[in-house]
């Protein structure tokens, strides 16, 4: 079984929902992963805050961020376990973050560390 991350992307990461919004969003992300979890195929997971975020950069170019110049943001990620690629993807299929238009969950498998 190959572990994978699951990365939630939102396309423009500058727009504000409502506190209610995302209420609504935590508790469907929250039983999608109790989803995961309830088959033992869930490792670990976070958010990731906007608040004092930075970006370095080539030649220790330092910027507030994740902002300006890039058109999406990472909210957060989780680690799955999985028999296949193909399995992973059904969990990613499945996020809620995918019903923002122009939101993505990208699919990677973690490398293998050396014995």
């Amino acid at each position: 079984m190959e572990e994978f991350a699951l990365i939630m992307r939102h396309e423009d990461g500058a727009k504000v929902a409502s506190p209610e919004q995302i209420q609504q969003w935590m508790k469907q992300t929250m039983d999608w992963i109790g989803g995961i979890a309830a088959q033992n195929k869930f490792t670990n997971g976070t958010g990731l805050s906007f608040e004092d975020a930075k970006v370095v950069k080539h030649g220790n170019m330092i910027t507030n961020g994740p902002f300006g110049d890039i058109k999406e943001t990472i909210g957060g990620l989780i680690i799955v376990k999985a028999d296949s690629t193909e399995e992973a993807i059904e969990f990613a299929k499945g996020c809620p973050v995918l019903q923002g238009e122009g939101n993505s969950v990208e699919v990677r498998k973690i490398a293998k560390k050396n014995a």
